[in-house]
């Protein structure tokens, strides 16, 4: 029996294919290049999204060759890919696919670099536009600019994809931007983000500006709070070189949930074009002030149970410091001060080894003025909220008060779902997906901007002066928990409380 159409995909049109270009992934012997790179790679092929004519160059400092590359990239995507792995797809991509052994401070290795690619320009079309993708520390991105500058071609365009941390904080950021401007335009730097590549994140945009019934009540009159949680169950991953230096607060606080944040409260832009949209979210970032210490909360995580499993603390991981006094969680109550949101608090937290992965936008309605019903109870009938599900199970849900069947007029809460899975039949693309064909296409819109990561760093450097004054004890939650009691604290303060589920 063969399924029925989804009426609800009619009528979707396909995007036109980028340019011929390679793509060139500085730091390809690392974790993402194999788990999330190549493998969004690999799902754009399987779709020919892919341009035509195109190549793949990995470089990094392992010594490998061209074939060692490409049975390793086979072997990530069969185990991280979405889609069923398909020969033919795969040998297609692996016929343009190169690698060169390359130490960033090494003129040789760029000499090679730039051989490698004009030779796979000549073998593959592709007019001498590239992509570079900089999957490295902060501290090799100025002198591969700088290289790759100074080899740049008069044929073709240049993109530079740069991932997170871009900078330590404000400073190292303005100093590698500036560098970055020596050679290159803003237009032509996609500082990624990849939670601005999810679908959820994305459906913000469509469920405030595409529906009537929301962006009326989408403000300080109507809206009581609003809640962003950002928790991971795992543990540093074998990262401590990076976490040590990072923290939550630089890890995923700057970034990703101060973008989130933004999304939420923007303006209604102009049109969906790179600049308006960004220039929205600038304006959020510029009007949230620095909150004083009683507003921010940050925790360590000690030894616990996630899911049942014994797990150690933050300072018994691998590479860590017995003293370490990096924060593992960050919450804090954040005020946007403009004329939609003022008085309206944003409580936002994040951390590693909490009780469940979960990241969710929760928009708390003041509660109705005057409920009549005589059996209704805060209990039973609380605020309507509506909920995004950024991941996992992504979509959204609606809190509403509805009468139970049977006599008498008694008042629940239930919940109006819509979930993305069951309404669309189609897997969710990973968000690599959409950021690396947004990158080919030349489309910023879900990529920041340097006045915003401007704006991130100087609230974070506030934070991070203010805590090198404060004395703390670590570990103060213990693994599997949502945080130290303090951030419980921090809400229950104002006679609200973080959501449970």
């Amino acid at each position: 029996m063969t399924e029925a159409p989804n009426p609800l995909l009619e009528g979707l049109t396909v995007r036109r294919r980028p340019d011929p270009c390679l793509l060139v992934i500085f730091g390809a012997s690392g974790d993402l290049t194999s788990k999330k790179l190549m493998p969004a790679l690999y799902s754009l092929a399987l779709r020919r999204l892919l341009p035509e004519k195109f190549g793949i160059v990995g470089a990094a400092r392992s010594e490998e060759s061209d074939e060692a590359f490409c049975e390793r990239m086979k072997q990530a995507v069969q185990e991280h890919a979405r889609d069923p792995f398909d020969e033919e797809v795969w040998n297609g991509l692996a016929a343009g696919m190169r690698y060169v052994t390359l130490d960033f401070a090494d003129n040789d290795g760029e000499d090679h670099l730039a051989e490698k690619l004009i030779e796979l320009d000549n073998e593959r079309g592709t007019l001498g536009n590239r992509v570079y993708y900089f999957a490295v520390p902060p501290s090799a991105i100025g002198t591969l600019v700088d290289e790759i500058a100074e080899r740049r071609s008069s044929e073709g365009w240049v993109r530079l994809v740069i991932e997170k941390p871009f900078g330590h904080d404000l400073q190292s950021a303005r100093e590698l931007t500036a560098k970055i401007q020596e050679h290159f335009s803003e237009d032509e730097v996609f500082r990624i983000d990849h939670y601005l590549g999810k679908e959820t994140v994305q459906n913000m945009l469509a469920l405030r500006f595409a529906n009537g019934i929301f962006e009326p009540i989408w403000n300080r009159q109507f809206i009581d709070h609003v809640q962003i949680t950002v928790a991971e169950s795992i543990g540093i991953e074998g990262r401590a070189g990076y976490y040590e230096q990072a923290g939550a607060i630089r890890d995923i606080f700057q970034n990703h949930l101060l973008q989130l944040v933004a999304i939420t409260a923007m303006e209604p832009p102009i049109d969906f074009t790179a600049d308006s949209v960004r220039n929205e979210k600038l304006k959020v970032l510029k009007s949230m002030h620095t909150p004083g210490p009683k507003h921010v909360v940050r925790g360590q995580y000690g030894p616990g149970f996630v899911e049942g499993k014994e797990v150690p603390g933050y300072r018994e991981e691998s590479g860590v410091a017995p003293g370490s006094m990096t924060e593992t969680f960050v919450a804090a109550k954040l005020f946007v001060d403009n004329w939609r949101w003022a008085d309206t608090p944003f409580y936002v937290r994040m951390g590693k080894r909490l009780a469940r992965r979960e990241t969710t936008i929760a928009i708390q309605f003041k509660r109705a003025p005057h409920p009549p019903f005589a059996d209704a109870t805060e209990e039973s009938l609380r605020p309507n909220t509506l909920l995004i599900h950024v991941q996992p199970n992504e979509g959204v849900s609606l809190a509403i008060g509805a009468k139970v069947p049977g006599q008498g007029m008694t008042i629940r809460t239930v919940h109006m779902d819509f979930l993305y899975g069951g309404t669309f039949r189609e897997g969710l693309p990973e968000a690599y997906e959409r950021l690396i064909l947004d990158a080919m296409l030349g489309d910023a819109t879900l990529f920041t901007r340097s006045d915003e990561i401007e704006e991130q760093w100087a609230l974070v450097d506030a934070i991070v002066a203010f805590w090198k004054r404060e004395r703390i004890s670590f570990p103060n939650y213990a693994a599997g928990t949502w945080g130290p009691a303090a951030s419980d604290e921090l809400i229950h303060r104002d006679g609200r409380s973080w959501r449970r589920h």
